[in-house]
């Protein structure tokens, strides 16, 4: 710890789902900057304050759209409650940690509330539309390598039977 206290960092670039790197950068007095996909049961929705509604936004795994029929949106709420009580019970581990190394009493939520800036892995092409806060920035599409272009075959018959 003393070294890395001593190497004056400007900021942790880390992956929240094992939020160790947001541990140190609390510990540090950094900012931090979240790269990542999602994080389970909406915790960094939560953490940014941004809007999730189960009305209107999709929990993961459902295979809903922004557009739900009424059992749909009720679906999604249920599963937003349970969700949220397996996903504590997952994370306490780490709540207990950080409560124990920053000698203060933080949850996920609380932890993940300082991050400065959210590069999420997504984009709403692929994804559904949903509100945001403004340091939510989308980089989807950076796992797409260039393809090569496909070559042009004449080995197919005019007709295929």
């Amino acid at each position: 710890m003393q070294d890395l206290e001593g190497s004056k960092f400007d900021a942790v670039l880390t992956d929240p789902v094992v939020p160790c790197g947001q541990i140190l950068a609390l510990h540090l007095s950094i900012p931090s900057v979240f790269f990542l996909r999602g994080l389970p049961c909406s915790f960094d929705l939560q953490a940014a304050q941004c809007p999730d509604p189960p009305s209107y936004v999709p929990r993961t795994f459902t295979d809903n759209s922004d557009h739900m029929t009424f059992i749909q949106r009720v679906e999604n709420l249920v599963l937003k409650a349970s969700e949220s009580f397996l996903c504590n019970f997952a994370y306490l581990p780490f709540e207990l940690l950080a409560s124990d190394f920053l000698q203060r009493q933080v949850t996920m939520t609380d932890l993940l509330s300082h991050g400065s800036i959210w590069l999420k892995r997504m984009d709403f092409v692929f994804e559904y539309p949903m509100p945001l806060m403004p340091n939510i920035v989308f980089i989807g599409g950076i796992n797409c390598g260039k393809k090569k272009t496909l070559p042009q075959v004449s080995d197919f018959p005019d007709k295929i039977f």
